[in-house]
């Protein structure tokens, strides 16, 4: 019998290499879905210039408009020269080019102004809502009824606004008031928007074999519904505002880990097992439309107007089991 008041002694084999790092490494079995496509449209749309870089976009387009200025303008002077007929028609085509340039550059600055509007408005909310300022409440409700008058759905709220508001003395109740009114409709819309983006990417990634296919439609996908949540809030569309609001919000998530968690964000209604059972490419577009979803709801946080307090804010796992219902219940059907 061994005496079990002695101490336990374990041969170490002296082969074995003292350093760790000269031990084989461990080989790589997650085989997994990892949402590949919409990660790298993430980092496509975060990826931050060097100073090289923008100095070199500036001096080339800078370049680009000075030459097909001039080139713009020998066209006109040696046509005119030419034939006068010929040469004002050109001018006039010119001159509609640069109207119509100008603009696109005025939408763009009206876009932006939108955008940073809304942003404004959130902030005073959120700043009369930790001061209960009543004053302040009472501006950032006069800008809301400035920013939704028109609106056929915000009809209803800005109604009952008016009917309501001088009622309320306190600035939480004048703001709570203000988000059902109005913002109920709106995330409603804006919810359907986000399901309807995260099918789409789900089902593209599960179905179409191109390599980089995936990540362009999450790209595009992505694209398209800020814009539209974009609009649903205020905003207007842009194609710089809306690119500028897509790197906030990739940033935000990423700066969060957000889009790492694309386990996680599933995790809670595809049964642990799920993922395994169906096809790599089928859970790949699980995990793609979850991350959808989940950049869907920061940009709804983003362009809502006023912060989530009286209304519950969407839950992820929600969303996404709401989105993504009918996509894995027809993918299970199929893999029995």
């Amino acid at each position: 019998m061994t005496d079990r008041n002695r101490p336990l002694l374990i041969e170490v084999d002296d082969t074995a290499p003292a350093d760790p790092g000269l031990e084989a490494p461990v080989p790589d079995t997650d085989t997994g879905p990892e949402g590949r496509a919409l990660q790298a449209a993430a980092r496509l749309a975060t990826r931050r210039m060097s100073g090289l870089s923008r100095l070199a976009i500036w001096v080339f387009s800078t370049l680009f408009g000075f030459v097909l200025s001039v080139a713009a303008w020998d066209f006109v002077t040696n046509l005119l020269a030419r034939d006068s007929l010929l040469g004002w028609v050109a001018m006039g085509l010119v001159g509609a080019a640069i109207l119509v340039l100008g603009l696109l550059a005025l939408r763009e600055l009206a876009a932006f102004a939108r955008i940073a509007r809304i942003d404004r408005l959130r902030q005073k909310a959120a700043e009369a809502h930790a001061t209960a300022d009543l004053p302040a409440a009472r501006a950032v409700l006069s800008g809301l009824k400035s920013l939704y008058a028109g609106r056929p759905e915000a009809a209803w709220g800005l109604s009952n606004l008016a009917t309501h508001e001088a009622d309320i003395f306190d600035a939480d109740g004048l703001l709570e008031l203000a988000e059902r009114a109005l913002m109920a409709p709106l995330d409603k819309a804006a919810l359907a928007e986000i399901e309807s983006a995260a099918r789409q990417v789900a089902t593209v990634t599960a179905l179409v074999p191109l390599a980089l296919a995936d990540v362009a439609m999450a790209l595009y996908a992505n694209l398209r519904m800020i814009r539209r949540l974009s609009q649903t809030y205020g905003g207007r569309s842009s194609t710089l505002g809306n690119l500028a609001l897509l790197r906030r919000v990739f940033a935000a998530l990423l700066g969060a880990g957000a889009m790492a968690l694309a386990d996680d964000l599933i995790g809670s209604f595809t049964s642990g097992g799920l993922l395994g059972k169906l096809s790599r490419r089928f859970g790949e577009g699980v995990v793609n439309g979850a991350l959808t979803a989940r950049v869907g709801l920061a940009a709804m946080e983003a362009c809502r107007p006023l912060p989530f307090r009286a209304l519950e804010k969407p839950g992820t796992t929600a969303t996404i089991s709401r989105a993504l219902a009918g996509f894995l219940n027809r993918e299970k059907a199929e893999t029995a």
